[in-house]
């Protein structure tokens, strides 16, 4: 979790990630900032997020975006050939 908290702080630095639980629908989360916290969990984490993840759930704090790359790591669709 670490990590990722230090990715969404380079991506904004303003947002309050460790408490944040509305970051879509409180609009700090806009849809460029979600491209490029893609982008750095694929880089960061070596997988590819699918098309069906990128849900608005899936990004509304910290933890559902660390729970959405569990399930990809784990589930090992999502890991880089």
């Amino acid at each position: 979790m670490e990590k990722l908290l230090e990715i969404l702080k380079q991506i904004d630095a303003e947002i309050d990630f460790e408490n944040e639980k509305e970051l879509i629908d409180s609009g700090a989360l806009d849809s460029l900032a979600i491209v490029r916290i893609i982008t750095a969990i694929e880089d960061n984490y070596d997988v590819i997020i699918d098309p069906d993840d990128i849900d608005p759930e899936n990004f509304q704090s910290a933890e559902d975006i660390f729970d959405m790359i569990g399930r990809i790591t784990k589930g090992g669709s999502g890991s880089r050939p």
